[in-house]
């Protein structure tokens, strides 16, 4: 049983989602190509960001909690992750725009920016040395440039609202996945990589690197969505 609890957290973290696409007030079956289109695309840099960090030994997994197929260095739980944690947040944004008006959380966008990259930016700067911290605030501080100043979308802050509601469900994927609950951590870090500061078992650079992920998921999936309708 201990060699599914990887594979049991991905289906956990999905399986509502995918039973609830199929509901007629929502219909996202009809845009399941889409998602996998658009999680195909962002799944790549970070799966590439994923293999370097544990050969460099960043990070590790401990295999006893995964089926033991491994594929570029990691399990195959480890590549489903980034598929099964982008549907249910991209489903969620879906459903929460499509039953309510968020659309007031928008004059927030240039506060959010202007706030967030001065925090990314110095956390950056200060702790350099450590790589986890690093790339953590400067991909979502890239992300985040991007997305404000160049793509120049409107919905980063109703986006930012949504994965605080979120939160809930990732302090519960991640906190099994560094070892809330079990014996000892799937993930683990090497000390000196990152911050030490934690939220429970979780480091805090997880919570960042999970915005980089959460935001340009969904600005891929609209992307997409944009392109198909046309």
């Amino acid at each position: 049983m201990q060699s599914f609890t990887y594979l049991l957290v991905n289906c956990c973290a999905v399986v509502i989602c995918l039973v609830a696409s199929f509901d007629r007030r929502i219909q996202f079956n009809r845009l399941f190509g889409t998602f996998a289109l658009s999680a195909t695309v962002v799944a790549v840099p970070f799966l590439l960001w994923d293999a370097w960090f544990t050969q460099k030994g960043v990070w590790w997994f401990d295999l006893r909690y995964t089926l033991g197929i491994t594929l570029a260095g990691l399990p195959l739980e480890e590549w489903l992750f980034f598929w099964c944690i982008p549907f249910a947040c991209v489903f969620t944004y879906y459903c929460i725009n499509r039953f309510f008006d968020l659309s007031r959380a928008d004059s927030a966008n240039n506060i959010l920016v202007f706030a967030s990259t001065i925090v990314l930016t110095v956390l950056a700067l200060l702790h350099c040395r450590q790589v986890y911290t690093l790339l953590a605030t400067g991909s979502a501080l890239i992300t985040l440039l991007y997305l404000h100043f160049i793509a120049r979308q409107e919905w980063i802050a109703r986006a930012s609202l949504v994965y605080l509601l979120l939160m809930p469900g990732f302090l519960a994927v991640n906190g099994v996945l560094t070892g809330t609950g079990i014996p000892s951590p799937i993930v683990n870090y090497r000390p000196g990589t990152f911050l030490g500061i934690r939220i429970g078992t979780i480091p805090i650079e997880d919570v960042v690197y999970g915005y980089s992920l959460f935001l340009l998921n969904i600005y891929c999936f609209k992307y997409f969505q944009r392109k198909t309708s046309v």
